[in-house]
């Protein structure tokens, strides 16, 4: 048995809205942290919750570093 695909739409209710956004940040910062090893790269990722708060990952360097 396979699994049911997900129809991607906006979450209507606010509270389900931040649990899921909570949820898969952490999955989201992982895969940019993988990526940044696998390719050699240097990644930020920033991000705003539903409530408004950020939420950033850099991979190889700080923000605002340049060469």
């Amino acid at each position: 048995m396979g699994r049911v695909k997900l129809q991607i739409k906006r979450i209507e209710n606010n509270t389900n809205r931040q649990v899921t956004f909570s949820k898969r940040r952490n999955g989201l910062i992982k895969k940019a942290y993988e990526l940044s090893i696998l390719c050699d790269i240097d990644i930020a990722l920033i991000m705003f919750s539903p409530s408004g708060r950020l939420s950033h990952f850099s991979g190889k360097r700080r923000f605002g570093e340049s060469n």
